[in-house]
């Protein structure tokens, strides 16, 4: 294997000033700086000196003990969770739970909290859990249901499964059958190209899917599969014995609302006026907290304020803020995080060293900084997560046969193999058709002129006939390169094969393809080789030669 970093561009002006540091006004919005070596001995110094103002660290390591096991977790994991219970620091980041993982930026993510959480831990001298927290809360069922794969026939295929009938409650909570999880194995088995690896492959997924009620479920599977020998510990936020722990927040969040929405209200006006765009909707009376509706079958409910009161956005229904701290003490399950409060909650649960996020994510965690000072917190240390492009060995042979660099095929992929096909035209065909049509209007022309010089209405006539004998020698050309270019076919789909792997429906690879596809052609060495690249504090886009 060998490895070459690309730039990319991550389309958030803020997530890439705070990244390289060249503007020094958005310092006060982060606090500290991943690339900075003190910032880490900093916060660590400061976890240390406030570990009374989290949970307990004994009853979080319990909680997450009994999840890991349902997940069949690895002794390193264990471990891994032992050393929390003891006051461990953590390198945190998380995901929204997706369809046989989602794309692979998941499995970069994971790759990148270990990364980082490694690296703290030969700097400071300790043990840094690294620590991946599915989001199972979200309810979003359209960005978590889906997925994709290249199939033996070389095309992008979406695998998908429809919600099942019920109230928009949390992907946790929304449960998958057997029957729809053996539907949904048989749909990848016959999507998949055949492997030497793939009915291992299938097998473990059926497997997994036998002790998975939902798709957070089979996600968490998968990743203690993967990362399990690399001490990863699982949390799913939608966990009821992790709600109960989380009680205490939630009413601090009730009591201190006004403040922290007066926080967030703020940092997007000191975002703005700084010339950049809002990652993240600040809603002026929003609570930037969800409730799973009691009434309406644990439909998950942003809650707004309306005169002194909390409610649903129709205003259907209502509870008093003492009603729902009542509720937070007594049933917090029924209380879920929005993307605002959720590092608050993250940091109340663990002495989270450093979190690992998304170019988006970094942008929108610009507006909970006066969010964590309200109460009386301090924001981690933002990790920029890495992102790979896997290339393999017999794309990589065709890019050298066509002379294609990987920023030949992320930035002009169409033109260059559009000047490729060009090269191979010995005839001159373009040439040729372009001459005949110059010359054809230099000759009708003044035909034209002619008939229209004896009667004017010709004029118009003259012109709509010349277009369409224009354009029935350009069709003419069309065919006439298309079927010269069959010729080609082969190279064709040599080229296509290249801009289907690397640059897939004209998006990162990271965003679209699934690693299934991976774990289905090459078994988990591809994964190690993840695992093997050197790991920044400053992210950056690797290129993972296969």
């Amino acid at each position: 294997m060998t490895a070459e970093s690309y730039q990319f561009s991550s389309a958030q002006p803020l997530t890439e000033a705070y990244i390289h540091r060249t503007d020094s006004r958005i310092d006060e919005l982060f606090g500290f700086h991943s690339g900075n070596e003190k910032d880490w001995e900093k916060r660590f110094n400061s976890l240390r000196s406030n570990s009374g103002n989290r949970a307990s660290a004994v009853d979080v390591a319990n909680v997450l003990r009994q999840y890991n096991e349902r997940m069949n977790a690895s002794e390193c994991t264990m471990s891994s969770i032992s050393a929390l219970a003891e006051g461990a620091p953590v390198v945190v980041g998380g995901q929204q739970a997706g369809l046989w993982t989602g794309s692979l930026l998941v499995i970069h993510k994971a790759v990148s909290i270990i990364g980082a959480a490694k690296s703290a831990s030969e700097q400071l001298g300790v043990k840094v859990v690294p620590v991946f927290w599915i989001a199972g809360e979200d309810h979003d069922w359209d960005e978590a249901n889906h997925t994709y794969i290249i199939t033996a026939d070389q095309e992008l295929k979406k695998l998908s499964t429809a919600r099942p009938e019920g109230p928009r409650t949390s992907v946790s909570r929304t449960v998958i059958s057997p029957e729809k999880w053996e539907q949904l194995i048989g749909e990848l088995e016959q999507a998949l190209p055949h492997s030497e690896f793939k009915p291992q492959l299938l097998e473990k997924l059926a497997q997994m899917a036998r002790g998975s009620h939902s798709l957070s479920d089979m996600f968490a599977h998968i990743l203690s599969h993967l990362f399990g020998h690399e001490g990863l510990v699982l949390l799913d936020a939608d966990d009821p014995l992790l709600r109960e722990l989380e009680a205490p927040m939630f009413r601090r969040m009730l009591e201190q609302n006004d403040e922290l929405e007066a926080a967030y209200v703020l940092a997007s006006e000191v975002v703005k006026e700084l010339g950049f765009s809002l990652q993240a909707e600040v809603t002026p009376s929003s609570a930037n907290l969800f409730l799973f509706h009691p009434d309406r079958g644990e439909e998950r409910v942003l809650l707004h304020k309306r005169d002194g009161q909390y409610g649903d956005r129709k205003g259907i229904s209502s509870w008093t803020k003492e009603e729902l701290i009542q509720l937070a003490s007594e049933n917090p399950q029924q209380f879920s995080n929005n993307v605002l409060t959720r590092p608050l909650m993250q940091d109340y649960l663990f002495p989270v060293l450093a979190t690992v996020l998304g170019p988006g994510e970094i942008a929108y965690w610009a507006l909970t900084g006066g969010a964590f000072k309200t109460l009386g917190m301090e924001m981690p240390i933002l990790v920029p997560r890495m992102s790979f492009t896997l290339v393999e060995g017999i794309v990589a042979k065709n890019m050298a046969k066509y002379e294609l660099t990987f920023a030949d095929v992320m930035e002009q992929f169409d033109s260059r193999k559009e000047e490729w096909l060009k090269k191979q035209d010995n005839l001159a065909i373009a040439s040729k058709f372009g001459a005949v049509k110059t010359s054809f209007e230099e000759m009708y022309s003044p035909l034209i002129g002619l008939a229209a010089s004896i009667q004017q209405g010709l004029a118009k006539l003259g012109d709509t006939n010349m277009a369409k004998i224009l354009e029935q020698i350009e069709y003419m050309e069309a065919k006439t390169i298309d079927a010269h270019n069959k010729q080609f076919e082969a190279s064709i789909r040599q080229l296509d094969r290249i801009q289907l792997s690397i640059h897939p429906a004209g998006k990162p690879q990271e965003r679209v393809i699934t690693m299934v596809a991976y774990w289905n052609r090459y078994g988990e060495t591809w994964l190690q080789r993840l695992l093997e690249t050197p790991n920044s504090r400053t992210g950056g886009h690797e290129i993972v030669y296969l």
